[in-house]
Parts: C-alpha cells; structure tokens; sequence
C-alpha cells in the first residue's frame, strides 16, 4: 500500500518553537489498522481511555491497566489494545525505582506515545505481526505545541523491561520544558542513577491522555502489510 498525504494546519505550532528543540520534524506512531477509523473520529486516546471508553469500570478496568496485559486484546467496541509482554511483572520489580509494577502499567497506560526514530517504530511493528499495521507521521512542531503541558520525553523505551532493563520510575517521563532546561538531570537525581549526556537523544514523545486533534496534523499515513517495513521517505 502508498503512503497518504495528509495536509496539516500547523499555525498554532510554527508559533510554539519550543517544542523544535533538539527534536526532529517529524515523530511517529505506530497503531493497528483496524483502529485507523477510531483514529480518524475520536484521535490518539491512551490505553486506559480506550478501556473506559469500551464500557469497562472497577475492577475491570484495574485488570486492563493495572497488570500486565499479557494478549492482544480486542475490546467489546472492536478498538484493539495490544500486549505488554516485554513489561514482566518481576522484571519490573528489580528496576522501579519509586513504585510498583501496577503504578508503572498505569502510568504508561495514561499516555500516548510516540516514536523519534523510525527504526525503533519498525521493531515495534516487528513484534505486532502479522496483524496489519498502520504508521501515523506527524508535524512535531504543530501537534505536541498544542499539549506542551501534558508533553513528557523518555530517554529508554518504556514498553520494554527485558534484558537487563534500565532503572526507571516516574522521574522516565521528564516533562518537556525540563528537559530544555536541563535535559536529563532531572531523571538522574530522582532514580540515584549517572547522568545522561546531553547529546542522548529521547526515545519517545508522550503526551499524557490523548491528542484528540490528531488528524489536524497528521502529514502521511502509511498502511503496512505484514512484513512491509516502514519508510519515512515515502511519507
């Protein structure tokens, strides 16, 4: 399948320079593409607003974003949630820094995220297979402007605790003007651990709950069939 071109109105966030720093033009996102409709109606939700919306509440809910979804699951709307299989429960233990393994899946399931490199969306996809993907490029400048407040960068993949994984804790997700400020200090002192060089790049853009204005600055999407890799230069 082609890439679609999509044209974005990004006024708001050509005003917004901040969010250009250091960061490159376009960011992405990776998302099942039987979602795609949802996408295109309701924008980016985050995993725990997609649950609430499909009806679940209590203890269902906690289920869902509180322990580890071990399956892809499909919920009773049709909207797809997928697996956090590398985010072991006792791998989480030995390298949380300042809360449990169920305060960490709820944190990651509040946000939305996004990809910097490429490379990285395209593992990702790789552990989807075969179910069919759709990659979403965006306007950095235009779309995380509009939610500075609720943006926060990662330094490490958060989705992943396998082989040896990094010490992390709620000081992972720094916010975005800290981190122009003074880059990844903020994490270092908080978990106890070295500080990063400021030339580490992040790893993910989240935006905290839901960017439900995506389409506004979507500039490609790019279906992908099983086994098809994702190339930024076709968007």
């Amino acid at each position: 399948m082609r890439a679609t071109r999509v044209n974005a109105n990004r006024n708001a966030g050509r005003q917004a320079t901040g969010i250009q720093v250091r960061l490159p033009e376009r960011i992405y996102h990776l998302a099942e593409l039987s979602n795609w409709p949802f996408i295109q109606r309701d924008g980016l939700l985050c995993a725990s607003r997609l649950v609430s919306a499909a009806g679940f509440a209590g203890t269902g809910a906690d289920r869902l974003n509180r322990t580890q979804r071990q399956v892809h699951t499909v919920l009773p709307n049709s909207v797809r949630v997928r697996d956090q299989r590398p985010m072991l429960p006792a791998a989480l233990e030995n390298c949380l820094c300042d809360m449990s393994p169920a305060d960490w899946y709820a944190m990651v399931n509040a946000r939305v995220f996004f990809w910097l490199d490429p490379e990285r969306l395209n593992r990702q996809k790789a552990a989807c297979e075969p179910r069919p993907q759709i990659a979403i490029a965006v306007d950095t400048a235009a779309s995380p402007a509009a939610h500075q407040d609720r943006v926060a960068l990662t330094p490490i993949n958060t989705g992943n605790a396998r082989r040896k994984p990094a010490r992390r804790g709620s000081a992972t997700f720094v916010p975005f003007a800290l981190w122009v400020e003074s880059g990844w200090a903020s994490e270092a002192n908080t978990l106890g651990t070295s500080a990063r060089k400021q030339s580490h790049q992040p790893v993910e853009l989240t935006v905290l709950d839901a960017v439900p204005g995506i389409m506004e600055f979507v500039v490609g999407v790019f279906p992908l069939t099983p086994d098809q890799a994702f190339d930024p230069g076709a968007v």
